[in-house]
């Protein structure tokens, strides 16, 4: 607990000495909160956020487009993953044949990098020593705009997709999450999964993948987020030097305006497939991540489902009826899910699982929870937030997060919310949102394949 404390001293001190925000043509400086300054690119809107930290020669740069899988349509499902395995295809100026790839640039290096798919963004990232922040962003800048998109490469990568939407065929959580969402969104496109249908994976045309980058990747639909070891007038600079060339879109970002019909109703679904142990999941409609009440959800799902204390474990896991059980509120940029899973235990039935669920959801929203549940739960969450955000690489990928909720300031804001939640904001928020009416309840029930009888 002590290394705990020292980190979150660390933070606060870091806060207190950060410097003014540098100043350089072209910019704009946005605002200032929690050590991140946030700039504009004024001759083409791009975002950019700058957190300084001398104390290690690392730093991690991260570009994330405001583009997701809630931005497909039928036809299209799958193609925002699709394309992010295409982007590490090359361009002109940067690929396998000229030795200069951004695979080849970051494995001659040692850099650390990846990309990410999810329902509202989309992000590409690398950790390198600081002397390398300019070889790679040289390559990532290039690949915002200068990208090959060929059908010889659309072939082979779509099959390594649909190996990895096989693999989450066969995942009894995956398959159930995926049934239960689409139950849940009939209208919105949070109705079908990231990975997409297995039709448009294997059938979507190059073409529709070159509309999908012409439209979403551009400058003013990004945000470069740079984390670590640098000067921010020199990254700054350097982000003019390679972004500052593109334009705008020539069109404006097409934004999603369907919203989700009001559920009047419990709807079921339930999944049959090879597996040892049973699962029962529980979703409600619950708001969006920047909500006003997403705090006060995020410490009831900790009370729920989190650890040894929580409200699920004693009245099942301690009982031998679950393996474990969670609760959390979903993350997302528009209205989501508050979901509960719950893994049965050899010789639990889902019949019985589901009730014991049901009586605790439905206690917790007549009788409340208590000041000590909701201190426990703060502290648990304050812990977590602060280990998820040790080193250059965890503080991008939470704030990559709040991005896609739609305002990075909640990197700074969320935290201090939870802090305020009290047990009478908890009793609220589930009496409005744990409704029956606005459910939806999955099984996922294995089916035993018999044995080959002996020879």
């Amino acid at each position: 607990m002590k290394r705990f404390h020292v980190f979150l001293a660390l933070l606060v001190s870091a806060a207190a000495l950060h410097a003014a925000p540098a100043s350089v043509e072209g910019f704009s400086h946005v605002k200032t909160l929690g050590g991140i300054d946030e700039y504009t690119l004024d001759a083409n809107g791009l975002s950019v956020l700058l957190m300084s930290d001398r104390t290690a020669p690392v730093v991690t740069f991260m570009v994330t487009y405001r583009v997701g899988s809630r931005n497909e349509v039928t036809g299209t499902t799958g193609a925002t993953h699709l394309l992010e395995h295409l982007m590490f295809k090359g361009s002109p100026n940067f690929n396998d044949a000229k030795g200069n790839s951004v695979k080849q640039f970051l494995e001659s290096i040692g850099g650390n990098y990846n990309a990410t798919t999810w329902l509202d963004r989309t992000n590409y990232y690398s950790e390198v020593g600081s002397e390398n922040l300019e070889g790679y962003m040289a390559i990532e800048s290039d690949r915002m705009r200068n990208l090959w998109l060929r059908e010889d490469d659309r072939r082979p990568e779509m099959t390594v997709v649909r190996n990895e939407f096989e693999q989450g065929e066969n995942d009894p959580v995956q398959s159930l999450d995926k049934e239960i969402f689409a139950a849940a969104f009939q209208a919105h496109p949070y109705h079908h999964s990231t990975i997409g249908w297995r039709s448009d994976i294997e059938r979507v045309p190059i073409e529709k993948l070159r509309a999908f980058y012409d439209t979403f990747y551009w400058p003013d639909n990004a945000t470069v987020t740079i984390i670590g070891d640098f000067d921010p007038a020199t990254a700054l600079g350097l982000v003019k030097k390679y972004y500052g060339a593109y334009p705008k879109a020539p069109h404006p970002i097409p934004q999603i305006y369907t919203e989700e019909p009001e559920q009047t109703g419990p709807r079921r679904v339930m999944v049959q497939r090879a597996g040892e142990l049973g699962v029962v999941g529980i979703s409600y409609k619950s708001p969006a991540g920047s909500h006003p009440d997403y705090p006060a959800l995020e410490v009831l799902g900790n009370i729920l489902g989190s650890g040894k204390t929580s409200r699920f474990y004693r009245a099942l896991t301690d009982k031998n009826l679950t393996t474990n059980v969670s609760a959390d509120a979903g993350f997302y940029h528009d209205p989501s899910l508050f979901q509960i899973y719950a893994y049965l235990a050899p010789g639990a039935t889902h019949e019985q699982v589901e009730k014991i669920l049901g009586e605790e959801v439905a206690r917790v929203r007549t009788e409340g929870v208590t000041d000590a549940e909701v201190a426990t739960a703060i502290g648990k969450i304050t812990a977590r937030v602060a280990y998820a955000r040790d080193g250059s690489f965890a503080i991008a990928s939470v704030i990559n997060e709040d991005i896609a909720a739609g305002d990075w300031t909640l990197y700074v804001t969320l935290p201090d919310a939870i802090k305020k939640v009290t047990a009478a904001d908890v009793k609220r928020v589930a009496g409005l949102y744990l409704d029956t009416n606005k459910s939806v309840t999955g099984w996922f029930v294995p089916v035993v394949t018999p044995a080959s009888p002996a020879k």
